[in-house]
């Protein structure tokens, strides 16, 4: 992590002690899979998903790790190719022993500010879908719309028929914008 980074990172949320915010590497794909299964909210991705997404993504992804250096969170995104100044964030998850100490804001703070660091077209916008229901999920975000200045706009993205497999609650699209800071 570069200082300009560490500095953005510290505007925004701490992280405890012993932990720190990086990017993944390959190496890292099947905690994160691991992670996500055991979450039992997340759609989980097949293994070698994961393993693509830290190879080919790690510079819009994050994972924090713990002293001995293993993810125990992980967020992951892409930058939208028709809207380069728009990050979409997939997933984001917390192993179980970790919950509750704020890690999953963190994550997302410290990942735009790096992404807006690095970028040449520094995110303007967050977008991100959640299911109805996933009040965790919806209180993240929204939070984080707070902690940025920006509003939140809601639509369904994608309807609960679309999915070719079986059963599965519609995907709302959470725009967080325009990001203030």
């Amino acid at each position: 992590m570069t200082a300009a980074h560490a500095n953005l990172q510290a505007e925004f949320l701490e992280i405890p002690e012993g932990l720190r915010i990086d990017r993944p590497e390959v190496a890292d794909g099947a905690t994160l899979w691991r992670i996500a299964k055991d979450s039992r909210t997340l759609d989980l991705n097949s293994s070698y998903s994961y393993l693509l997404w830290c190879r080919d993504f790690a510079g819009t992804s994050a994972v924090v790790r713990d002293a001995k250096g293993v993810p125990v969170g992980f967020v992951t995104g892409y930058v939208r190719p028709e809207r380069p100044r728009t990050l979409l964030v997939w997933q984001v998850a917390v192993d179980g022993a970790y919950r509750g100490r704020g890690l999953a804001a963190a994550l997302l703070d410290g990942l735009t500010a790096r992404v807006a660091e690095e970028s040449q077209h520094a995110p303007n916008t967050v977008e991100t879908t959640i299911t109805p229901g996933n009040t965790a999920s919806e209180r993240l975000f929204t939070s984080y719309a707070r902690r940025h200045g920006a509003s939140v706009e809601r639509e369904v993205l994608f309807e609960a028929g679309q999915f070719p497999d079986g059963p599965h609650d519609p995907e709302v699209l959470y725009r967080i914008g325009p990001l203030s800071r």
